[in-house]
């Protein structure tokens, strides 16, 4: 009896290892970390951070104002996030404009 009952528990358990590995699968495919919207944003992304650090390291930008702009740049990076994880990956076009232009007000404040 306790050896049956160790069995369907082993079964379930084993049943349940396979579809969680399944479902996992199956959302790391239909999730694309690399559309070539998101690339472009995190592109700039990585840029703007690039040269706020070289500002900061040539003493032309305070860190104080470094702060800012890192956390702006954050926020950025997470509203693509929002915005991808609504289409598979995936953000839109009208997506992409509203994000560069966030980030053009960020980059103004860049080299001032």
């Amino acid at each position: 009896m306790i050896a049956s009952r160790l069995v369907r528990i082993a079964a379930t358990a084993l049943s349940l290892a396979a579809l969680i590995g399944t479902t996992e699968l199956a959302s790391a495919s239909t999730w694309s970390n690399h559309h070539p919207r998101r690339t472009e944003v995190n592109h700039r992304l990585a840029i703007q951070n690039h040269r706020i650090h070289r500002e900061v390291r040539e003493g032309e930008m305070s860190h104080r104002k470094a702060m800012r702009l890192h956390r702006k740049d954050r926020r950025i990076r997470h509203e693509e996030r929002v915005m991808a994880s609504r289409r598979h990956g995936a953000i839109t076009p009208a997506e992409q404009r509203a994000l560069n232009k966030r980030e053009n007000k960020i980059s103004h404040h860049i080299g001032r």
